[in-house]
C-alpha cells in the first residue's frame, strides 16, 4: 500500500540553483529526492508547491510524494534530518489525503521581500544573505499606498519576465503591504499563484516608487500597459523568502482505508 506524505521544508537558497531539479546543478528538489530515496528505499518524485528561483529562500515550502514507507511520518522526518545538508530542514511531515497535491491543492501563498534600507551594509546585522541592500532612503508611506493597487485580480504582464506565456496572465493578489522596522523594510505579498519573477518585479517597482520614480497611483497605469519595460527592476533573489503555503484543512488529513 502506498500513502501520500506532506513535507514542509525550510531552506537557505544561497547555494542552490533554485528548487527544481536540473542536471549539473545543486537544487533543493535534487538534494531532497536523493536523500529520500535512501530513506524510503524506492525511487520517488517530489511535487512542490512552487519553483523558487536560484538564491530565493523558504521557511514554508511544501512538497508531497507517494511512498510505501510503512513507518510513522516522524520517523521519516528524523531519518532525513541526519542526512540532509545544513541548509535544508524538514519542519513538518505527516500523511495526507491521496489526492493532496502540493501545488494544485494550495489556496494561497505568502512571499516576503526584505530590504535593508541604510547606507551601511547589512553585514553589520549579519543578514547580508537574506536582505537586499538599498542605501538610498525609501518612503514607506508611498510604498504602502502603491502596494494597495496590486490587490485584486489583474493582468500582471507588466510584472513578469519578458516572453512569459501562460493560458492567462491574470493573477489574484489577496494581500500586499509594506512595513518598516528600523532599517529593514518588509514587503509581504499573498496571492493564489504567481507568474515568473512576479513578486520580485512587484518588489522592485515598490522600491522605485518609494524612491520617487512614480506616484503610488501610477501602479494602476503600469498594470494596464501590460508592458514589462514600464515596471521597476527585478529585485535580487536573495531578499525573497516563501513564508508559507495555505491549504484547505480537509486536504491535510489522511485518506481512510
Amino acid at each position: 500500500m502506498t500513502r501520500n506524505i506532506f513535507l514542509q521544508i525550510a531552506y537557505d537558497g544561497t547555494d542552490f540553483h533554485g528548487w527544481q531539479r536540473q542536471d549539473g546543478y545543486r537544487t533543493v528538489q535534487g538534494v531532497m529526492e536523493d536523500v529520500l530515496r535512501h530513506v524510503v528505499r524506492h525511487p520517488i518524485k517530489l511535487t512542490g508547491s512552487g519553483r523558487t528561483d536560484a538564491g530565493v529562500h523558504a521557511l514554508g515550502h511544501v512538497e508531497n510524494f507517494h511512498t510505501s514507507f510503512a513507518h510513522e511520518a516522524i520517523k521519516l522526518q528524523r531519518a532525513m534530518a541526519s542526512r540532509l545538508p545544513e541548509d535544508i530542514a524538514v519542519v513538518a511531515a505527516h500523511y495526507v489525503r491521496d489526492d493532496f497535491h502540493a501545488n494544485r491543492s494550495a489556496t494561497s501563498k505568502l512571499y516576503r521581500y526584505r530590504v535593508f534600507n541604510s547606507p551601511i551594509r547589512p553585514v553589520s546585522q549579519l543578514s547580508q544573505r537574506y536582505v537586499n541592500h538599498y542605501p538610498k532612503r525609501l518612503d514607506v508611506d508611498r510604498m504602502k499606498s502603491a502596494a494597495k493597487h496590486f490587490i485584486g485580480s489583474h493582468d500582471f504582464t507588466s510584472m513578469t519576465g519578458v516572453g512569459t506565456k501562460r493560458d492567462t496572465m491574470v493573477r489574484t493578489v489577496l494581500h500586499c503591504d509594506v512595513t518598516r522596522d528600523g532599517d529593514e523594510i518588509q514587503i509581504d505579498i499573498e496571492g493564489n499563484g504567481f507568474l515568473y519573477n512576479q513578486v520580485r518585479i512587484m518588489a522592485g517597482t515598490l522600491i522605485e516608487t518609494g524612491h520617487g520614480r512614480w506616484e503610488p497611483e501610477e501602479i494602476v497605469d503600469i498594470l494596464n500597459l501590460r508592458d514589462r519595460t514600464q515596471a521597476g527592476f527585478t529585485a535580487p533573489a536573495h531578499g525573497l523568502c516563501l513564508q508559507w503555503v495555505k491549504y484547505p484543512e480537509e486536504m491535510l488529513t489522511p485518506s481512510k482505508d
